[in-house]
């Protein structure tokens, strides 16, 4: 802080258990987004027809009660479930925002979790009952020997679910093997004993391969198996075709490299699978994430020293995460006839909330009904999902009253009716724990910058004026985080000082308790599959756009691509009017190996076109040797925040314009956005 009590610098805590005093870059520049002269300060009503950027500010009073009015007569005249709430990732907000809707009676609350997360937590709650987590911390005197990843990039991007990019790092460095499966050579699999470098999309056949190896050699755990597993002879059955040499032709990784990583990770205990939404975004990606389930399970890596576990959170405060304690989702407060009005409720068996490209054609189409109003809080979906030009489509005309909560007029906050300032972290009080399963840590308030407002603290408000009490029982945020630390007998202030709270972490809990699924034991074969009319057992899917499933149109469109990826300087959308942060990484690119881009006519930065059937992005050439000849990475993301017309040039670069709407996992509602033909061609 500087003598007039300005943020001027953010560093690394290195006393801090989950990082070691590493910081990312978007953490160092959290005073510069905390400043930026753009940033929103006070709520703001249109008063000019939508995207015409004519604002005024008025007061939170106002805009409360405003919101209260409409939501409340909306309620009244069509019912709860035309008001939706959408969200993006997993914010602190997310502790709140389902619970808020949910308690007003609505069941839509949008999300992109069926291409994040959403497929392998609930794969994981009826295979296992919980969800495992790479046990990377030495808590039981172990750190593992193996480490497999795959679908996630956690050292590049500096964090992912709550896992901090150096930890990880230095888990890899004391592991005996890496095993790195990826489309590209990212910088995990440099120095991994292997590198299974797939054709984008065929995850899953990869996993049934390592699963027939490790069962057709014996190297599984077989006193774990007979213990705790239900299913394994109809496993063992059924994995017995998937041989590596199956697997080869599909995946294009050698039969002989799928069968001595099998064997690496079978015989190397404890082993963990660092896994992340790369699974998630398939029409493959329920089944592959219990086919990684699956692999952990037969090799009795689960809740062991080092291995992929149940973390114990504190039971000094109370739980914030609905991984630990469900109800906080507010499911509770719906009825089964609410629940049946999920917009897309039983396309998909396995989503549990509103499937978002689902809800942005229905409030296009009206089928089955039109939503009459939202409140967007911390996303912004016509950059972020697939086919921005409908949910552009749908806020701009088939919508009746839109809020947003945010820092920024992105495109999709340009077009509501009310905007919110939301609150920096830098301006909140919290006791965090929300990823951090095993710990809970302080975050305190050090700056107030115009109105911003904590989303929860705002959620506080207005549901207190819509009558929600039941739900929402504490006066403020500050009486919640009092209730929260209650148990510990500290207030806040004293929690502050302390700084941290550890859970006693214990293993194998499931010797004591089972695990929680209807048979008490680990579902090798899924009962609630079976029973829902779905396979108990995991199954390829070729990708549905892809040199296999459509080879004539791979003569017109010869190359994959695969979006998606994160990139250190940005959080998805976030963060391209930062100035370090846009330094770092100014324009958006498509990464070309160079054999490609010579074949092509291309060079390093030539502008290029990325076309598929459904539609093209420009981008600029990246000369990149770590991917495969005919794969393409291009960029998710980007707009321009610098240019001032409104949308900012949300399409000429938006990958997410590259897909259709077509096909989807029949599980979970997952889009294929990995693993498409596209071609690339050179532009002006």
């Amino acid at each position: 802080m500087d003598d007039a009590g300005r943020v001027v610098r953010v560093t690394g805590d290195p006393e801090s258990p989950t990082s070691r005093g590493y910081i990312c870059p978007k953490g160092m520049a959290a005073p510069e987004q905390l400043y930026h002269p753009d940033r929103i300060l006070h709520p703001m009503r249109r008063t000019g027809p939508r995207g015409s950027g004519q604002w005024k500010a008025i007061s939170w009073d106002e805009a409360l009660d405003e919101m209260a009015e409409v939501f409340d007569r909306i309620r009244r005249e069509s019912g709860p479930e035309f008001v939706a709430l959408v969200q993006g990732t997993g914010r602190p907000y997310a502790e709140f925002n389902a619970r808020f809707i949910h308690a007003f009676g609505s069941p839509n609350f949008p999300a992109p979790g069926h291409n994040c997360f959403l497929p392998r937590n609930i794969a994981a709650a009826i295979t296992v009952g919980w969800f495992p987590q790479p046990d990377i911390y030495g808590f039981g005197g172990k750190m593992p020997e193996c480490i497999l990843v795959v679908g996630v990039n956690t050292p590049d991007a500096g964090a992912a679910d709550g896992y901090c990019g150096s930890m990880m790092r230095r888990a890899m460095r004391s592991a005996r093997y890496v095993i790195v499966v990826d489309p590209r050579r990212i910088s995990s699999a440099k120095s991994a004993e292997y590198h299974l470098q797939l054709r984008p999309g065929t995850d899953g056949a990869l996993a049934l391969a390592m699963l027939h190896v490790i069962i057709g050699e014996r190297l599984y755990d077989s006193d774990f198996v007979s213990r705790f597993c239900n299913g394994f002879e109809e496993l063992a059955a059924h994995v017995a075709p998937f041989s590596p040499e199956w697997a080869e032709p599909i995946t294009q990784v050698p039969a002989s490299k799928i069968r001595n990583a099998a064997r690496a990770f079978a015989t190397s205990r404890p082993a963990c699978v660092l896994w992340g939404n790369g699974i998630d975004m398939s029409v493959n990606a329920f089944q592959t994430g219990r086919a990684y389930l699956l692999l952990m399970a037969i090799t009795g890596n689960l809740d062991v020293p080092g291995g992929m576990v149940r973390f114990v959170p504190p039971d000094e405060i109370r739980p914030k995460s609905q991984m630990i304690d469900p109800n906080i989702s507010g499911k509770q407060y719906l009825s089964a006839e609410q629940k049946a009005k999920i917009i897309g409720a039983g396309r998909f068996p396995f989503t549990p909330c509103c499937h978002q490209p689902t809800f942005w054609e229905a409030c296009i189409t009206g089928k089955p009904y039109r939503p009459r109003a939202l409140w967007l809080v911390g996303t912004n979906p016509i950059v972020t999902e697939t086919r921005g030009d409908r949910t552009e489509l749908a806020l701009r005309g088939h919508l009746e009253y839109t809020v947003a909560s945010d820092f920024f007029f992105t495109p999709t906050a340009e077009l509501v009716d009310l905007v919110l300032p939301a609150a920096h972290w830098l301006e909140q009080d919290d006791v965090v724990n929300f990823h951090t399963l095993w710990c809970a840590m302080v975050r305190r308030k050090v700056a107030q910058v115009g109105e911003g407002r904590d989303d929860r603290a705002v959620i506080f408000d207005l549901a207190h004026r819509l009558g929600l009490n039941h739900a929402f029982p504490w006066r403020d945020w500050d009486s919640y985080l009092s209730w929260i630390l209650e148990p510990s007998g500290m207030s806040f202030e004293q929690f502050a000082e302390k700084g941290l709270i550890w859970g006693k972490m214990q293993y194998r809990k499931y010797e004591q308790q089972g695990f929680p699924t209807p048979s008490g034991r680990i579902e090798l074969v899924s009962s609630v599959m079976q029973k829902a009319g779905q396979p108990g057992l995991p199954v390829y899917v070729e990708p549905p756009i892809s040199p296999v499933s459509q080879p004539e149109l791979a003569k017109d469109y010869p190359l994959i691509l695969i979006t998606g990826c994160k990139l250190l300087p940005y959080f998805h959308s976030a963060g391209r009017q930062i100035p370090s942060l846009r330094k770092l990484h100014p324009r958006p690119m498509v990464d070309l190996h160079p054999s490609t881009a010579l074949r092509l006519g291309l060079a390093e930065n030539d502008p290029a076109l990325v076309k598929t059937p459904d539609g093209e992005a420009r981008f600029f050439v990246h000369l990149d040797d770590r991917l495969t000849e005919n794969v393409v990475h291009a960029e998710h993301g980007w707009w321009f925040p610098e240019r001032k017309e409104t949308g900012h040039g949300w399409r000429e670069s938006n990958a997410n314009l590259l897909y259709g709407l077509e096909f989807f996992d029949p599980q979970s509602g997952a889009e294929p956005i990995r693993g498409v033909l596209c071609r690339v061609d050179g532009a002006q």
